[in-house]
């Protein structure tokens, strides 16, 4: 996409003697931008004017900015600290003035204090102050990085060697060194960099001191942005301004709603429902209606009333996936929040939680956010943490069906006064106990937002839908029959070990075995060629195979469906393909979902079930159903992917291809109760397309035969 960072021609390196860096650098990139984080050295009135170089885009953007930075202390706040003086209130009388509206400044200088000034009263702009503890006393943050992000995920670091003074900008020679996080050689060095901003911002660095921006000084500024609004150029003919001053929530680790996110009346209904309920309920929402963002919105409100009152809270948000991880981490940074991401080896999150969760009971105000992956969250190292946390603690699960499973019910903290579960399907499959102890844990539904619901409201796209039936080969009609027939007789035994609700039950075994073939079945390659035959000039396009290789008549299995889909589209059809599994580690997957989101570098993705749960990826147009469990939940969340809204994006096509039974008399009745839950899906689908009249003339024989014409 056009408004991508990575869609701009950047440079590795600037340097002054051969490059304009504010033209060709700044300004570029920060229109192109919804997230800057800069640390800088001296916090002087030149250095935070030219700070502000390629801000306007930005502000146009609605995007956030962080900035931190050391005070620059004059001899005598060096002698006042020697002398005895708290160094904290020298450092806010130097902060301060830096900031004095009186004082004369140069055109271009106040130009860029009064945008800082801007986004500062706009709540646009959030600054701390750092300090070094050093052997001999207290020493400077002279530190020099900077990140630039865009609302795809894609992200710029740089770093430079100079001193962040109005000489060195102007004057001296000025050079930079960029890292792009689309880039394999890049990425580690930009994920470094992250963490370091990160941890800074959040004052998890060991010897670093990081002060919250002074209250004063926050006024100052504004009056610096008022002075500049209100004061426009000579012979400009330009109205002043009017300068509006957001709430100032608190750099504490609250949460705060971007400027740019507009919530829907739905979901300000499920947040005002929650408050009302003492900070309890499940959220039933449709894949794609924006479930984060309305948890995101309800922690700035619960942390709007605890910060109120002085108060501080822990909030842990559990995840099934590193994939989902990841997507909730850019999610809070844009909302103002840097978490704490507990995953992989305790070695790697322990220390930095521990120490937070000590800063945060001697501050005794604030906020501190965790995101845990379902694996980690069942630890022992995480439940020993849990279990000591003796602070208001709010729980929220997204994908929150996962949590009803008994190993891991059994680990939700009792200890939390809040609590929030995320699902677009939370019934449980086969799991009715499993679905009751979640709804006890989390409380009562608070919305319920289905498919039809969605689309009417305009929170998912409109779109077409294409059942397409496939038959069987003769030797799968042999393995179909000789499974339907155990499956059968199993119903008909009505023995309550074989046929339990349960997916190791011999039922449950047969069911899965019979799923299989129907998913494998070879006619679906041919009819998938003819389809995508018909998309070949087209982009953003998923294919949904079924899992693990071809049932073998004697046992065993055969090639995996991945890899002959692969096959086809990008050796013999040659579209730009890639498969997108578990076998793609996490960095390989991020790289895939960016490159797929251009619209240029990857035409289709061939997945299995990676892209089944909360991967976002908006962009899709057309998705290939060559296989779904019996699970409802999976279609639904695979729906959910393809119906997602984007940019440009104004429908939507499912092409899904259904297996129609062998039709034989003897197994009828068996078929016709097997095959129900299958057309059931078809028939909800169908109905809300566009195009329902014709999708479901596809399925009337099929529900004639079987007497479905109920369904």
């Amino acid at each position: 996409m056009a408004d991508m960072l990575r869609s701009l021609e950047i440079e590795d390196n600037y340097r002054s003697n051969r490059s304009n860096i504010v033209s060709e650098f700044y300004v570029p990139c920060l229109s192109h931008a919804n997230r800057y984080d800069r640390a800088v050295g001296y916090f002087s009135s030149k250095a935070l004017a030219l700070v502000a170089r390629g801000l306007e885009s930005f502000q146009g953007n609605e995007g956030r900015m962080r900035l931190i930075a050391s005070p620059h202390l004059t001899e005598g706040d060096i002698e006042e600290i020697r002398s005895g003086y708290a160094y904290r209130e020298v450092i806010t009388k130097a902060v301060i003035r830096e900031l004095d509206p009186d004082t004369d400044r140069p055109a271009r200088e106040l130009t860029g204090l009064g945008l800082l000034g801007q986004l500062v009263a706009q709540g646009t702009l959030d600054i701390k102050i750092a300090i070094v503890h050093g052997r001999e006393g207290l020493a400077l943050y002279h530190e020099k990085i900077g990140l630039i992000s865009d609302r795809y995920g894609d992200e710029l670091a740089f770093t430079g060697s100079m001193n962040e003074t109005g000489s060195a900008f102007l004057d001296n020679f000025e050079s930079i060194q960029v890292f792009k996080s689309w880039l394999e050689s890049d990425r580690s060095r930009v994920g470094r960099l992250r963490t370091d901003f990160d941890e800074l911002w959040a004052g998890r660095t060991p010897r670093l001191e990081v002060l919250d921006f002074p209250a004063v000084a926050r006024e100052r500024f504004v009056a610096l942005g008022e002075r500049a609004l209100t004061t426009p150029p000579e012979d400009s003919g330009c109205e002043p301004r009017p300068l509006v001053v957001s709430e100032d929530l608190t750099t504490l680790g609250w949460a705060r709603l971007p400027r740019g996110i507009e919530l829907r009346d739905y979901q300000k209904t499920a947040i005002a429902k929650w408050l009302g309920a003492n900070g309890r309920g499940m959220c039933q929402m449709a894949t794609g209606t924006g479930k984060t963002i309305t948890a995101l919105a309800a922690l700035d409100q619960i942390g709007r009333q605890l910060h109120a009152r002085n108060g501080s809270l822990v909030t842990v948000i559990v995840v099934p996936l590193l994939d989902l991880a990841e997507q909730w981490s850019v999610e809070l940074r844009n909302f103002g929040i840097a978490p704490i991401k507990c995953r992989d080896a305790a070695k790697s999150w322990e220390p930095a939680l521990r120490n937070a969760l000590a800063a945060l009971r001697a501050k005794g105000r604030g906020s501190v956010t965790l995101v845990v992956t379902n694996k980690t969250f069942q630890g022992a190292a995480f439940q020993r943490v849990l279990s000591g946390i003796d602070l208001p603690l709010l729980v929220v699960a997204d994908e929150a069906h996962h949590l009803g499973a008994e190993h891991l019910r059994s680990l939700l903290p009792e200890h939390a006064q809040f609590r929030l579960a995320l699902s677009a399907t939370p019934e449980r499959w086969f799991d009715p106990l499993g679905t009751d102890a979640l709804k006890d844990y989390f409380g009562d539904t608070l919305i319920e937002l289905g498919l039809k619901e969605a689309i009417d409201l305009g929170a998912l796209t409109r779109y077409r839908y294409y059942p397409i039936l496939v038959p069987l080969a003769e030797d799968e009609v042999e393995q179909y029959t000789e499974l339907t027939i155990k499956i059968g007789a199993l119903i008909r035994s009505r023995d309550p070990e074989s046929v339990a609700d349960d997916d190791s039950s011999p039922l449950g075994l047969l069911l899965s075995k019979r799923a299989k073939v129907l998913g494998h079945a070879r006619a679906k390659l041919p009819a998938l060629k003819e389809a995508l035959e018909r998309h070949r000039e087209s982009w953003f396009q998923l294919i949904y195979c079924a899992e693990g290789g071809v049932p073998l008549p004697e046992g065993g299995t055969g090639p995996r469906q991945v890899e002959q889909v692969m096959e086809l589209v990008g050796h013999q059809m040659g579209l730009k393909a890639h498969p997108f599994t578990s076998r793609e580690d996490k960095r390989e997957r991020q790289g895939l979902l960016r490159a797929f989101a251009t619209g240029r570098d990857l035409q289709v993705l061939v997945s299995m079930k990676c892209l089944d749960e909360g991967v976002d990826l908006p962009d899709a147009r057309v998705a290939y159903m060559l296989a779904s469990s019996m699970n409802p939940r999976q279609f639904i969340q695979r729906r959910g992917r393809i119906l997602r809204r984007a940019p440009g994006k104004t429908t939507a096509e499912v092409i899904d291809f259904v297996v129609a039974p062998p039709q034989d008399p003897a197994l009828f009745e068996t078929e016709r109760a097997l095959f129900r839950r299958e057309l059931a899906r078809c028939v909800e689908f169908a109905g809300y397309a566009d195009n329902h009249g014709e999708a479901l003339a596809q399925l009337r024989d099929l529900r004639d035969y079987y007497q479905l014409l109920d369904v």
